[in-house]
C-alpha cells in the first residue's frame, strides 16, 4: 500500500482535490516524519509547524469549495537561503541566527500562491557558500543513503528532505551547482534551469548571472510543474527569458526527438580526476542514451582551463559585498572568512574583467558546440564524502582545494547559463565499511532550452526509473 510520504507532489495535489485525504492530514503526517527524520539528517533550520497547520486548514477550506490553486495543501519549504516574510532567515550563519525578513521572496510568492504549504527552512552552508552543507547553526545535513556522509551543498537540506520523502519536492539554489550537487549526493532529480528563467526579486540580485532558483524532486514531471511556477519574471529583472511557448510540464512524455549529445568526463582543471564509480555512471547513462536512439559523440572537454581563476574573482568579491561588519568576521566559519578576504583583494577593474572573461569564453565555447544538442557528464568527481572531509585541515585555501575536486563540472554551466540536470542513474558498490551510495550524471542543454533538457531528462526516467528507490530507514 502506498504510504502518503510516497507520493510525488502532483499525486499529493490529485489525491487532495480528490478528497481522499485533507491538507491537515497530509501536512501533520509529514511533520511526523520532520520531527522523526529532520534531526538526523540536519535537513531544517527552521520547522514551522503551527504556521504549516493553521495554512493546511485554509487550504481544507478552499479545497472544500472547489476553487484551490493547483498544488493548493501540498507541503514543501524553502531553503534557508530564501526570504520568507515572518519566518527566520539565517543564511546558514551565527550572524543572522534571529534575523526575520519582512519581504517575501518572488519565488516563495509564486509557490505558495500555487497552494504549496511551507513546513519550514532547509539547511544551507553559511550564505550558501560551499558545495557541501554545514554550518555553526544546526551542523552538517547528511544524505539519507549514508548519514555519516555529507548531502552536497548548497541546497544539502532541500535534497536529503526530497530524498528521505520529507517533502514531495523543494525550491532550491544555483550558484555553482548548488541544486544539482546535492541532488547527486542524495538521489534525487534536480535542475538548474537557464540564466533568466527565473527571478531573484524583489530583493534578490542576478548581478553576476551566475545564480538561479530550480527545483529538487524526485521526479521529472514533479520538478517540471514546479518550474512553471518559477519561470514568471519580475519587472525590471536584468536578464528575463521570454515565457516558453507551452508549460513545461508538457515537456514530460514529450518525444525529444534523435538528438546529438556530446559527452566528456575529464575535469577542465588539471590535477583533478574523476573517479571510477562517477565514471562507471556516466558511461551508463551513455549506453541508456543510445539505446534511446540518440548519438552519443565523444569530445575532449571544451572548456578552458582559464575559467577557473576568473570564476573565483566573480565569487569571492560576491561574498565580500555581503554586508557584514569586520568586527565580525570571527564568528564567520573558516572558509566564509578565506573567500571574503580572497574577494577583498580584487579591485573593480579585476572583477569587470573577470565576468567579461567568463562571457567571452563560455560564449565562444557555447558557440563552437552548436552541432550538439545536449551534454553529457558526471556531476560530481566523487561520491558522497564524510562531513569533516572538506574542512578537516582547518585551511580555506585546501578546503577550497577539496571542492573542486568533488565538483569540477558544474560551475560552468552556471558561468554559461546553460540548463542543466543532475539525473540519479548511478550507484556504488556496496561494501562492508559504505552502503551503496547515489552517483549522479549530468546533462545540459543550450542556453534557453530547458524544454528539451526536460524532455530528455523524462525520456530517461522512463527507461530507468528511480522514484521508486528509498534510502535506508526511511
Amino acid at each position: 500500500m502506498t504510504e502518503l510520504h510516497d507520493l510525488s507532489a502532483i499525486q499529493m495535489a490529485d489525491a487532495l482535490r480528490a478528497r481522499e485525504v485533507s491538507s491537515v492530514e497530509l501536512v501533520s503526517h509529514q511533520l511526523e516524519r520532520v520531527a522523526v527524520h529532520g534531526p538526523r539528517l540536519g535537513a531544517f533550520v527552521t520547522v514551522t509547524p503551527e504556521r504549516a497547520l493553521e495554512r493546511a486548514a485554509a487550504a481544507d477550506v478552499l479545497l472544500a469549495a472547489g476553487d484551490a490553486p493547483p498544488f493548493c495543501g501540498v507541503p514543501t519549504a524553502f531553503k534557508d537561503l530564501t526570504s520568507t516574510k515572518g519566518v527566520r532567515t539565517t543564511l546558514g550563519s551565527r550572524l543572522m541566527a534571529d534575523q526575520v525578513p519582512d519581504v517575501d521572496a518572488y519565488v516563495v510568492e509564486l509557490v505558495e500562491s500555487a497552494g504549496f504549504v511551507s513546513l519550514g527552512k532547509t539547511n544551507t552552508p553559511e550564505v550558501g557558500l560551499s558545495s557541501y552543507t554545514d554550518n555553526d547553526v544546526v551542523g552538517p545535513a547528511a544524505t539519507p543513503w549514508d548519514v555519516t556522509r555529507n548531502a552536497g551543498g548548497s541546497s544539502g537540506g532541500a535534497a536529503a528532505a526530497v530524498a528521505a520523502r520529507l517533502l514531495p519536492l523543494a525550491p532550491g539554489s544555483d550558484g555553482g551547482g548548488s541544486i544539482r550537487i546535492p541532488s547527486s549526493c542524495c538521489g534525487v532529480f534536480g535542475f538548474k534551469p537557464s540564466r533568466g528563467r527565473v527571478s531573484a526579486g524583489p530583493v534578490g540580485s542576478d548581478w553576476n548571472g551566475l545564480a538561479v532558483d530550480g527545483p529538487i524532486a524526485r521526479t521529472v514531471a514533479d520538478a517540471a510543474a514546479l518550474l512553471d511556477l518559477l519561470a514568471r519574471p519580475m519587472p525590471g529583472d536584468p536578464r528575463p527569458l521570454p515565457a516558453p511557448a507551452q508549460p513545461y510540464a508538457s515537456a514530460v512524455g514529450r518525444d525529444p526527438g534523435r538528438l546529438r549529445i556530446a559527452r566528456w568526463s575529464a575535469p577542465y582543471l588539471d590535477g583533478v580526476d574523476a573517479s571510477t564509480e562517477s565514471v562507471a555512471a556516466w558511461e551508463h547513462a551513455s549506453r541508456l542514451l543510445e539505446s534511446l536512439g540518440h548519438e552519443v559523440v565523444d569530445l575532449p572537454n571544451p572548456w578552458p582551463q582559464d575559467l577557473e581563476p576568473q570564476f573565483n574573482v566573480v565569487w569571492s568579491t560576491g561574498v565580500a559585498a555581503v554586508p557584514i561588519p569586520v568586527e565580525a568576521d570571527p564568528l564567520l566559519r573558516g572558509t566564509t572568512r578565506y573567500w571574503r578576504e580572497r574577494g577583498a583583494r580584487s579591485s573593480g577593474t579585476d572583477l569587470v574583467r573577470a565576468m567579461q572573461h567568463l562571457e567571452a569564453t563560455t560564449r565562444s565555447v557555447v558557440t563552437d558546440l552548436q552541432a550538439f544538442d545536449a551534454f553529457l557528464t558526471p556531476t560530481l568527481a566523487l561520491p558522497p564524502q564524510p562531513h569533516a572531509w572538506f574542512t578537516e585541515s582547518g585551511d580555506g585555501a585546501e578546503d577550497h582545494r577539496r571542492e573542486l575536486l568533488f565538483t569540477p563540472y558544474t560551475a560552468l554551466m552556471n558561468m554559461s547559463g546553460q540548463p542543466a540536470a543532475s539525473l540519479p542513474l548511478g550507484w556504488t558498490d556496496d561494501t562492508d565499511d559504505r552502503p551503496s551510495l547515489p552517483v549522479g550524471v549530468m546533462l545540459a542543454a543550450h542556453p534557453g532550452q530547458d524544454a528539451l533538457l526536460l524532455a530528455l531528462s523524462a525520456q530517461v526516467e522512463a527507461a530507468a526509473p528511480w522514484h521508486d528507490r528509498v534510502p535506508p530507514g526511511c
